[in-house]
């Protein structure tokens, strides 16, 4: 695992809201003042936040389309191959038959594309993870029911622990809570 960046006692800073339209507001104020390692926890989805936080990654519908052109080459190919290696004379037809062999083609071609999409999701997510910092603070678990939680992660490059505790003061929320790293990194 490599060096924690600057910051590297926390694992971030905690603010909580009680309102989605304060979360979307404090998204776009830390923004505007340079942090770029924003986390949110909501309740809801909340449209528009995910574009707000800065989130643009489109590897998983790339992984999907390479698995479908994986899984589409796969079930053309073993029916091209068996043909070949065991022929079976039938009426004259011809071994290779492009018509005879789409239902299979199709088949491992959608197979292999939700294999490769929830594989990717699941290894870019860096999941399962067992265990995440956030767990460990009380008020979290409101995250499921009624509150709205930013978090600024202690990797971010202009994360200092009293600079964005400050910062987020000028942002109101209901409470501020430091994240504490809970893994011994190796």
């Amino acid at each position: 695992m490599a060096e924690p960046a600057p910051g590297a006692g926390l694992f971030g800073m905690l603010a909580e809201f009680d309102r989605p339209e304060r979360l979307i507001e404090a998204v776009e104020k830390a923004r505007q003042a340079g942090f770029r390692r924003l986390d949110a926890h909501t309740p809801f989805p909340i449209e528009g936040l995910a574009e707000r936080l800065g989130f643009a990654d489109q590897r998983v519908p790339l992984f999907t389309l390479l698995g479908g052109i994986v899984g589409a080459a796969v079930g053309y190919g073993m029916q091209v191959y068996t043909n070949h290696a065991f022929p079976i004379d039938i009426g004259n037809r011809p071994l290779v038959a492009p018509p005879a062999f789409m239902l299979i083609t199709f088949e491992l071609t959608v197979l292999f594309a939700v294999l490769f999409a929830i594989g990717s999701m699941l290894a870019l997510n860096r999941l399962p993870r067992l265990h995440h910092p956030l767990f460990d603070l009380d008020e979290f678990h409101l995250a499921s029911s009624n509150k709205f939680f930013l978090l600024v992660l202690g990797n971010d490059p202009l994360f200092e622990e009293e600079r964005t505790r400050a910062f987020l003061e000028t942002l109101t929320p209901t409470r501020i809570s430091p994240v504490e790293h809970t893994e011994v990194p190796e």
